[in-house]
């Protein structure tokens, strides 16, 4: 025999002898061996795979404490009674999918869940509906997770008994996708989120934000729909935030805005729709913003920029059809850029036919700040007397910001 085949053999010889893993199934049922999720969970290994039949588990405090990848039957529900946490996820690399989670408690000194997952990696929930849990999905200083068609509502009518539908606490890379969240107190709540990427979600009708974000850098919104939430939108003390392609709408009341931006820096907010809000775009202590692309309609203000933001870029947008385009609370305009947006206030001419107005276009009418100070006087709104001293105070600026205005006022919207 020769050194190859002596090697050869040698080789299969280890091979025969080296013992085989083989990650197998495990099946939870009503009426067989293993009648609880628990249980199954405590019979797997690690890399197994666990399938629920179609039923009703009635359990709470479900711990999935190695990697696993746990696959439900449709029907199948998992109700913890309101006695505690559902689903409770301390291991990496596991995957949840087409479960029913119901019942998580409700307490004032717990942020009990349906589903909680607490210092992990990759963990996968795809598929699975939440109803009626205190709080829907609980992300606790994980990495990689991907949070992904998702159904999540409750009936909560008060922020006190109610917690938040995909709730990330220290969380890193998460990636939320199209999910339907409502009926929490916050549709989306992110706090020291590092890199998240939300895309293709709806979050309506809840009692306070369909996103409520602080202290998060480098994340991006893309392609969401925000709409009739008591609060609106809520993005505050964070930098380099990517609002793309989002939808606002139909968020009223006297504290409702399609987005309030609080003390953001160097993000974009573009291609954005804000449409029937109170509040279009709210600005406070917010820099070096690109706002540009975005349809303002029919909005109570567009956009309320505050004196303490400074250095915000704002083109080719179109303003059509708001009660109030650009409001402010001084008449100080530190270094906001309004270039190239369309205006259908705009009362100018186009003498050169060129698509571009002949005379700025000042976007802040007086009696902005007249309704700023006295709210009442919004009554006055659609009389000949407020349309005069508009009018006068265009041709004279007094007490509207004189440098706050788009010199290349566009004839016909932005495309």
């Amino acid at each position: 025999m020769n050194i190859i085949s002596k090697i050869i053999a040698i080789f299969v010889g280890l091979l025969l002898m080296a013992p085989l893993s083989y990650a197998t199934q495990i099946t939870v049922s009503k009426d067989g061996d293993i009648t609880s999720v628990q249980q199954g969970i405590d019979r797997a290994e690690p890399g197994d795979t666990l399938k629920i039949k179609k039923g009703t588990y009635s359990e709470y405090d479900i711990r999935v404490n190695k990697p696993l990848t746990i696959l439900g039957e449709n029907g199948v529900v998992i109700d913890g009674e309101y006695k505690g946490f559902v689903i409770v996820i301390t291991a990496d690399d596991v995957t949840l999918k087409n479960v029913e989670v119901r019942h998580a408690s409700t307490s004032f000194m717990e942020d009990y869940a349906g589903i909680l997952v607490e210092e992990t990696d990759s963990t996968l929930i795809e598929n699975a509906t939440l109803t009626d849990n205190f709080f829907g999905i609980y992300l606790s200083k994980t990495s990689n997770s991907v949070i992904k068609n998702n159904h999540i509502t409750a009936s909560g009518t008060r922020e006190t008994k109610s917690g938040n539908a995909i709730h990330l606490w220290y969380t890193k890379d998460a990636r939320i996708i199209d999910n339907y969240v409502a009926g929490h107190r916050d549709g989306l709540y992110f706090e020291f989120v590092e890199g998240a990427y939300i895309r293709g979600n709806m979050s309506e009708n809840n009692i306070r934000y369909g996103i409520h974000f602080m202290y998060s850098d480098n994340c991006r919104y893309e392609e969401n729909t925000f709409r009739n939430n008591g609060g609106g939108v809520a993005v505050m003390y964070s930098q380099h935030v990517d609002v793309i392609n989002n939808r606002f709408a139909d968020n009223w009341g006297s504290s409702a805005y399609g987005l309030l931006a609080k003390e953001i820096s160097r993000s974009k907010i573009e291609g954005n729709t804000f449409e029937n809000n109170s509040v279009g775009l709210y600005m406070e202590a917010s820099s070096r913003n690109n706002v540009e692309g975005n349809q303002f309609k029919q909005n109570g203000w567009a956009v309320q920029l505050m004196a303490n933001s400074t250095d915000n870029e704002f083109h080719r947008n179109n303003f059509v059809a708001n009660s109030f385009e650009v409001s402010t609370n001084s008449r100080m305009n530190y270094s906001n850029n309004f270039d190239k947006n369309y205006w259908s206030q705009y009362e100018g001419y186009d003498l050169n036919r060129d698509g571009v107005g002949d005379v700025p276009h000042r976007p802040v009418r007086l009696f902005s700040i007249l309704v700023e100070k006295q709210p009442q006087s919004l009554l006055l709104l659609r009389s000949l007397l407020v349309d005069l001293l508009d009018a006068a105070e265009k041709f004279m600026p007094v007490l509207t910001p004189e440098t706050l205005l788009d010199s290349k006022p566009q004839m016909e919207p932005v495309q």
